[in-house]
């Protein structure tokens, strides 16, 4: 692969930025716009950066940019890939700072966080169907034959709600259960 300058048009400071601000920080959209920079690479990229904790978009361009320069192109690729979206998110903190008491957005916020709850609603509704097999067997059938599944439902909602236990030990938790009675 041809050693290219990080701070050339084609470098892996701009590959980052195409990467950055044209996904959503999913996987298969960010390996797609390293794709379209000319990068050779193979599944193993999708299988690493998906195993990696985190944003994928900055570790995708980090090591394209690797890849195209080196450590300067690593660097220069994920800076490329967090700077933008965070000096816009930082112009964004001192605007809502500055209109937060306005009446017109304290009137926005009173819809949008009531959307908010329907959004959580319907991923845990849309998780629900995925989970229990709901499309092959239909709700009753899946939840009479998932009765284990609900017992980790009733259990993480019951700890979350009446403890104050981190939910990532819950996880672990239903993780070490599933491994011991799923074998």
């Amino acid at each position: 692969m041809e050693n290219i300058h990080p701070l050339q048009p084609r470098g892996p400071l701009f590959l980052g930025r195409r990467a950055g601000l044209a996904g959503v920080d999913a996987a298969r959209d960010d390996v797609g716009a390293v794709d379209a920079a000319g990068c050779d690479r193979g599944d193993a990229l999708d299988d690493a950066a998906g195993a990696l904790p985190g944003p994928i978009a900055p570790q995708v361009s980090a090591y394209v940019g690797y890849r195209l320069a080196g450590v300067p192109g690593a660097i220069a690729a994920a800076a490329g890939t967090v700077l933008p979206t965070t000096i816009l998110m930082l112009a964004l903190v001192v605007y809502f700072f500055r209109i937060k008491d306005s009446l017109l957005v304290q009137s926005m916020l009173k819809a949008v966080r009531p959307m908010v709850v329907g959004l959580l609603l319907w991923t845990a509704y849309d998780m629900a169907y995925s989970v229990f097999g709901v499309k092959r067997f239909g709700w009753g059938d899946s939840l009479t034959t998932g009765w284990d599944k609900i017992l980790f439902v009733a259990a993480t909602f019951g700890l979350l709600t009446m403890t104050r236990i981190n939910p990532a030990l819950v996880i672990l938790g239903a993780a070490c259960v599933g491994g011991i009675v799923y074998r």
